[in-house]
């Protein structure tokens, strides 16, 4: 993965006041973390980073920060950990960093995009369906891919990928159980598979009980004959001439 060069800049306010001050002026709050060094709270170019953002192929960023006002460490590898975005506007609020080393192993999940036309979808009539979307990888940071590309064109009707088939460039590996499928081709449906579909998807009919108004204060029939039993029961016996 190419790293991408980013500016960085210092700061001391941690409230919230602070913060809200920083986005009012075109700054976006950022910290950065990892085994290398202890936190430290950044601060960035709100423009510089969402051009950053844009041009990335996926959501996997590395960055070169280069940190003014620091002198002991001007210069930090990192990747883009978590981008918090404004529910409503999308606007970006706070960024995390991971800083690596260069020669630090780095894990990190990727996206999964299939190459090719599938020959059990364009003569099959199947449908090519995407089981893992995205895989987890290791590797250098300059070699983590940002996607992983996977050539399906051979894939007929009823067949799988695994993942311990996919090729990847040379420093990665994939991570994970080499037997899972990540792509697959399913047949296409029957009409009469449709309607069994249609069919054990229909709601079952549902009774209504409607109980009988009252009307001009009179009471319902039910209410009515469950009334005329209750007063025969609590009627007194007839006494013996």
């Amino acid at each position: 993965m190419k790293s991408v060069p980013l500016n960085a800049y210092t700061r001391t306010g941690l409230r919230r006041s602070a913060a809200k001050k920083l986005r009012e002026n075109g700054r976006v709050p950022a910290v950065i973390y990892g085994r290398i060094a202890q936190p430290q709270i950044l601060e960035l170019d709100k423009k510089e980073l969402e051009g950053v953002i844009h041009r990335s192929a996926s959501e996997n960023v590395l960055v070169d920060l280069a940190v003014t006002s620091d002198t002991a460490r001007p210069k930090r590898l990192a990747l883009v950990q978590e981008v918090q975005h404004h529910p409503l506007t999308g606007a970006v609020l706070h960024v995390d960093f991971h800083e690596v080393a260069e020669n630090e192993l780095v894990t990190i999940t990727v996206p999964v995009e299939a190459v090719g036309e599938a020959v059990g979808v364009k003569s099959g009539g199947g449908t090519l369906e995407h089981v893992l979307f995205k895989l987890k990888v290791r590797a250098l940071p300059k070699d983590l891919p940002e996607v992983v590309l996977v050539d399906v064109s051979a894939l007929e009707v009823g067949k799988s990928i695994h993942l311990g088939e996919i090729v990847v460039p040379p420093g990665v590996e994939l991570l994970g159980d080499k037997k899972l499928p990540v792509l697959a081709v399913a047949a296409p449906i029957t009409e009469a598979q449709e309607e069994t579909t249609a069919a054990a998807g229909a709601p079952a009919g549902e009774v209504e009980m409607i109980k009988e108004k009252k009307e001009d204060g009179a009471p319902a029939a039910g209410d009515k004959a469950a009334g005329d039993k209750k007063a025969a029961d609590k009627k007194p016996a007839e006494k013996k001439k």
